[in-house]
């Protein structure tokens, strides 16, 4: 388990911030501690510094995980979130979607045409589960 390097940190907090915007900054500054966001195997966690410093006493070789994986670089140093990250994310979240469309195509887009992908919302189909057709 390693901290992550300056573009590593860059190209994560690029992805969190399309989702949070200026939020970020409350996932590692929590009022129940400091948070931290650690490296092992390309994946990322987020682990409270406690548990980092508990975790310390296990060797990188047998440590599997530790904390929420919070999403993974690819071999192309892209950041993929993972959906365990949906927990941390979703109280800060502006509306949980992609854009299908730009502005201009949306302005001049037919009534069934798909504008938003709703994407991340998985827990409001087993919310609404009974009354969907």
């Amino acid at each position: 388990m390693r901290p992550l390097t300056d573009e590593e940190t860059k190209t994560m907090f690029e992805k969190l911030s399309k989702y949070i915007g200026e939020n970020v900054k409350l996932l590692v500054d929590r009022p129940d501690g400091t948070y931290c966001f650690r490296l092992h195997s390309d994946r990322v966690y987020y682990i409270s510094e406690k548990l980092l410093k508990l975790a310390t006493n296990i060797s990188r070789e047998k440590l599997v995980s530790v904390g929420t994986c919070f999403g993974k670089f690819t071999k192309t140093q892209k950041f993929r979130l993972h959906i365990t990250a949906l927990d941390f994310l979703a109280p800060y979240a502006k509306g949980f979607g992609v854009a299908a469309k730009s502005t201009q195509e949306c302005r001049k887009v037919d009534p069934m045409s798909i504008v938003v992908f709703h994407q991340a919302d998985i827990g409001e189909y087993i919310r609404n589960e009974d009354t969907l057709t």
